[in-house]
């Protein structure tokens, strides 16, 4: 099949030549052809070197995602044994372990633009691109194919689509009406996830991993868990053994879903309390100590040009945190801006423990489950980053 064609600028082909799966507006130096929005070109460098196949959105700052370098057609059979490839590594690393897990994750298997995750028999579907949405009626026939959901919902309702263009979609796609509450287990944890208005698709599935780590970290200890949501950590934490847990969000309903959970994993009799405000001002105001402190914020730089206000917060909160340790205290602290790298949310940290005064050992770097794979030659898929620290 033949593909109008995209012509780069002089020089422009390195950072395609070296992988990475995105071509900005101004590397392009000429279009040959008509391609609207979501529609596939052909993309070669100023010297007639063809690089891959994209998709095209000229209304976005990134003009080309692409999909594939070879010479091939992007037919269904292609996006076929993409889904097929991304299902085989769950399949073999999961099965039987995670009842709830991400099946699709972008860039991250080789289709950008798209987030499939999967919550028992029902699948949740985010496209988040031009592209992704001009194909979404074969990509939902595809995954009923490869993955046999009772049910596929939509939750495209994320901010990246407002900069491609496309407004936001949410709904039933496939098979039978989905509940309020889907009932998941997690490492031994019940959860009851909204899937139709939840954060994200319903639940952060990329911190499965770094919650199952408090099974063997939280026994005996007191534990504040701020930024909390629906009280994921905290539930982990409480089976764990903690003797005693304060949750902090600024949701109301989020809190009263994780006074629920509480319920739900018969934790009633555990020692919990909770505090609906602004974590960085709850923080300031407690006058008590704890063993354990989570700080799993929404991320804080959304934009490159909000790095500075983000690092200040970060430093912020985590001085506090260090405040509010006792000695032999953990700190388990997280960033998921996508462009605060691991280096710098480090030094960010480092610095907190300097003006609290804190000697601190680094535990563990954290980061995405497995079924959150990343493309090597794209960085800013890693947007979760995370520390243990231990507090002399």
């Amino acid at each position: 099949m033949a593909y109008p064609r995209v012509i780069l600028k002089k020089g422009k082909e390195r950072p395609i030549l070296r992988g990475h799966p995105w071509i900005f507006s101004g590397a392009v130096a000429r279009v040959e052809g008509d391609l609207s929005s979501g529609e596939v070109g052909e993309i070669y460098s100023a010297g007639g070197q063809f690089l891959g196949l994209g998709y095209f959105n000229p209304r976005s700052q990134i003009l080309l995602r692409i999909l594939t370098r070879e010479r091939e057609e992007v037919s269904p059979g292609f996006f076929e044994a993409r889904m097929t490839h991304a299902g085989a590594l769950r399949k073999r690393w999961l099965e039987g372990k995670a009842f709830a897990c991400r099946l699709i994750n972008a860039e991250g298997d080789f289709l950008p633009g798209l987030i499939v995750d999967r919550y028992g028999e029902i699948l949740v579907l985010q496209c988040l691109t031009a592209g992704m949405e001009r194909w979404k009626a074969l990509l939902v026939d595809l995954l009923v194919r490869v993955f046999h959901p009772v049910s596929i919902y939509e939750r495209s309702d994320v901010p990246a689509r407002i900069e491609e263009g496309l407004s936001d979609v949410t709904g039933l796609l496939h098979g039978m009406d989905v509940p309020d509450r889907v009932e998941i287990e997690e490492d031994g944890c019940l959860f009851h996830v909204d899937v139709k208005r939840g954060q994200k698709t319903g639940f952060y599935l990329d911190q499965r991993e770094n919650r199952a780590s408090l099974k063997d970290l939280s026994k005996g200890k007191k534990v504040l868990d701020c930024f909390s949501y629906t009280g994921a950590f905290s539930i982990h934490a409480g089976l764990g053994g903690a003797r005693e847990i304060l949750l902090v969000d600024s949701s109301g309903e989020a809190l009263a879903k994780a006074e629920e959970h509480f319920e739900l994993n018969r934790l009633e009799s555990l020692p919990h309390r909770s505090i609906r405000g602004d974590a960085f001002e709850v923080m300031r105001n407690l006058g008590e100590e704890f063993d354990m402190v989570i700080l799993d914020p929404p991320p804080f730089a959304k934009k490159k040009s909000h790095l500075s206000t983000a690092a200040r917060g970060y430093k912020d909160l985590n001085l506090q945190a260090f405040r509010l340790l006792r000695k032999e205290g953990l700190l388990l602290t997280f960033s998921c801006s996508h462009h605060m790298g691991l280096d710098l949310f480090q030094k960010i940290v480092f610095s907190a423990a300097v003006d609290a005064g804190r000697r601190v050992q680094i535990i563990s770097r954290r980061g995405h489950p497995i079924d959150h794979p990343i493309h090597l030659s794209h960085p800013e898929g890693e947007y979760l980053k995370g520390l243990i620290c231990r507090v002399l």
